[in-house]
């Protein structure tokens, strides 16, 4: 493992949440002592995440009754990269979504106009209202000309009871009936780091990500050029590391064991 003095000097760390922060709706053990060293540090940190079955008030409020202090500044979501990547590519983009009510009002705030007529993007978030009516809804606007968009490419979402279907398996579905792939907005994109870092306020030297999945976390660490911590509580097991070729920059169990060889 490399110096861990390179960790030590960072100023700004993005972290996963779903199997990195916590698993449904308990907190790892070390989450919160590593977040208060952090603050006490002065350094800046920022949830990232994939998962935008909820809008950033509602995560404020899950990370609260977790015991974790946060502040709207501290939370960057693909719910919210992908509203600003709409609205940036077209002005008042007609939008069919597959997506939570949440993940609706966040697209419809910054401007989204959700609709299944006359439908310039359909766009795909993790999805716990799905039906089958959506899906065929979906697939007949994209064969029509919409263009498909995805807002993370997750398979599965860890949760206390297994892992469960997230967006990336409901965008194989219509991949499956369409032959049209989408384009991705949350990680592994560099663009979503950008935003996360710009954010904190940091610059990408002095920031890292600390996330539990190669294909996602660490690739879009490296894409954007940053510190890659690989935590082994969530989705990566450590047999998975030797099969891939990202490598992320430093491996630990947990957020706990980074935490103690830190103090």
């Amino acid at each position: 493992m490399k110096n861990l003095k390179k960790i030590k000097e960072l100023k700004g760390f993005i972290l996963d949440m779903d199997g990195t922060t916590y698993l449904s709706n308990k907190p790892f053990p070390g989450v919160i002592k590593f977040l208060e060293m952090l603050k006490k540090q002065n350094k800046k940190f920022v949830f990232l995440t994939n998962n935008n079955s909820m809008d950033t008030s509602q995560y404020i409020s899950k990370l609260r009754k977790m015991g974790i202090k946060v502040k709207k500044e501290n939370i960057y979501t693909s719910g919210q990269a992908t509203a600003l990547y709409l609205t940036n590519k077209t002005k008042s983009p007609r939008v069919f979504v597959l997506g939570t009510p949440s993940f609706e009002k966040e697209l419809e705030k910054a401007g989204c106009i959700l609709t299944d007529r006359e439908v310039d993007y359909v766009v795909v978030g993790f999805d716990k209202t799905l039906t089958y009516e959506k899906l065929k809804k979906a697939c007949l606007l994209i064969r029509k000309g919409a263009k498909f968009i995805a807002s993370h490419p997750d398979i599965n979402c860890p949760t206390i009871e297994g892992y469960i279907p997230d967006c990336g398996s409901i965008c194989a579905a219509i991949t499956t009936s369409t032959g049209k792939k989408p384009f991705i907005i949350g990680k592994p994109k560099k663009e979503i780091i950008l935003g996360a870092v710009k954010q904190m306020g940091t610059k990408l030297s002095e920031s890292c990500i600390i996330g539990d999945r190669l294909y996602t976390d660490i690739k879009a660490g490296k894409n954007a050029g940053i510190t890659t911590i690989l935590v082994l509580s969530g989705e990566t097991k450590k047999k998975d590391i030797e099969k891939t070729k990202i490598k992320p920059d430093f491996v630990f169990k947990s957020i706990r064991k980074l935490y103690e060889k830190l103090l």
